[in-house]
């Protein structure tokens, strides 16, 4: 899914085009399956909710992208983040009401979290 599957091209007299059907070989078939399947792979896995913005995708690394960004955020948004959490870290305290079950269960998510 990393690699967006190229669509089979071909070039005649300098112009690039794509490849009609009839002329596909063993290996451009195969690339197009592989990304059905992933695209079938994720459209199992998601939920009704997600299903919606990237039902309309074209390939399975522009699922996963869409994917990417809707929950991960954007490199901008991931940066911040950390930045959040080193912070909390940095800052970390045992607070007078916490007892030790509670103090470790708050210091394991900051540490998950990065």
């Amino acid at each position: 899914i990393v690699n967006d599957p190229r669509m089979p091209i071909r070039t005649i007299e300098g112009v690039v085009s794509l490849k009609p059907e009839n002329e596909f070989n063993d290996n451009d078939f195969r690339i197009l399956q592989l990304n059905s399947k992933a695209k079938h792979v994720l459209f199992c896995a998601i939920g009704p909710n997600e299903f919606n913005p990237i039902s309309s995708c074209d390939s399975a690394k522009e699922m996963r992208d869409l994917l990417e960004v809707t929950y991960e955020g954007t490199n901008q948004v991931k940066e911040s983040k950390i930045c959040m959490l080193v912070h909390e870290y940095e800052l970390f305290l045992m607070h007078d009401n916490e007892n030790i079950t509670d103090m470790f269960t708050h210091f394991t998510t900051i540490i998950n979290s990065l």
